[in-house]
């Protein structure tokens, strides 16, 4: 990796930007309990950046403060150069940041395509009225989130399920519809929490290729939680470690490889006080 003033060049010759989120000092609390310790951390335009730990870390209540859920005591969350006050989650769409869950938030009863959909909703401008007239800018503005949402469809190769309803869908192809809906929402920024959590070789194998896809074709700036190192080694441009709340490694996957209070806390190793 090249270090370069407003990002840095990757190993494969990936050009990543600059900052564009930034989490400082951040201090998260559930009553006497602290999820997450006065952590500060980076996401760069174009990268995929991978927030690993131990069961019990704090990665995906940091994922929930990056999404705007959960709104840390202390600490600031600036994006794209402009501090972010509380908001809600829909208004944090609407800046262009989508994600998807740990446990998959589909809607069962529904086809492929219809929840696919549901990820234009930011993107739809008429109102309930014009909607159930279907007519004028309505129509045309259907129209035109179909055709985004069956793109969407083609790129994850689920062109023969999208009339299928969800609940009759294997493990593996709910966790690619639910990408598929995150991707319809056209996001800049990313975050996948345990995108390859219950899946097989085979079906990571599908995921990792289409994550690193979405990064190239799109130039989608990616955060992901996710349990398998040697995923995490492969897709991952840099690595946030955490533990007990607290960072204790940020680098490239050689660096945290490397990194001996990493080993030891994956490998349960005591120190003396």
């Amino acid at each position: 990796m090249k270090d370069q003033a407003d990002g840095y060049v990757t190993a494969d010759g990936r050009q990543i930007g600059p900052v564009v989120m930034e989490m400082k000092n951040i201090t998260l609390r559930f009553g006497g309990v602290e999820a997450i310790k006065d952590i500060s951390l980076d996401i760069r335009e174009g990268e995929i950046r991978a927030i690993i730990g131990p069961n019990g870390a704090g990665k995906s209540s940091m994922l929930n403060v990056i999404s705007g859920f959960y709104v840390p005591q202390d600490g600031e969350v600036w994006y794209k150069g402009s501090r972010r006050a509380a908001m809600k989650p829909f208004q944090v769409a609407q800046q262009g940041i989508a994600r998807t869950f740990q446990n998959i938030a589909l809607f069962e009863g529904m086809s492929v395509l219809d929840n696919v959909m549901t990820g234009r909703l930011t993107h739809m401008e008429t109102g309930l009225f014009w909607q159930s007239l279907w007519k004028g800018k309505a129509e045309r503005e259907e129209t035109a989130n179909r055709e985004v949402a069956e793109k969407i469809i083609d790129f994850l190769e689920i062109q023969a399920i999208r009339k299928t309803p969800v609940s009759r869908l294997s493990y593996g192809l709910k966790k690619r519809v639910e990408l598929a809906r995150a991707l319809a929402a056209e996001p800049s920024i990313l975050l996948l929490d345990e995108p390859m959590a219950g899946m097989n070789v085979e079906e990571k194998e599908d995921m990792s290729r289409f994550i690193l896809d979405v990064n190239d074709e799109f130039g989608t700036t990616i955060v992901l939680i996710e349990h398998d190192m040697g995923v995490v080694m492969d897709l991952s441009d840099r690595v946030v470690v955490m533990d007990y709340g607290k960072k204790i490694g940020d680098g490239t996957p050689h660096e945290v490889r490397n990194n001996q209070d990493v080993i030891d806390a994956y490998l349960g190793v005591a120190h003396d006080d």
